[in-house]
């Protein structure tokens, strides 16, 4: 399944402050049993695995662009 980077950065940025959420709820509720490791340990996954597929985006972007200014550029004898 396709997501746009702009999907992906949002992300990157919307889970640590769910997660910092889920943690005033689990000190409101019920402050001797720490249940919000397991989001955590979720929303970490996934957030390294947006990670890395938008760093191999950007890569390949940056790599076709720089394929793409050698091929113009470059000087015909």
């Amino acid at each position: 399944m396709y997501r746009s980077p702009i999907r992906r950065i949002k992300f990157l940025f919307m889970a640590p402050l769910i997660l910092v959420l889920l943690v005033v709820i689990n000190l409101m509720t019920s402050p001797g049993e720490w249940w919000v490791q397991w989001a955590a340990l979720g929303l970490g996954i996934a957030w390294v695995i947006n990670l890395m597929k938008l760093l191999r985006a950007a890569v390949l972007v940056g790599g076709l662009a720089a394929l793409t200014a050698y091929v113009t550029h470059r000087r015909r004898p």
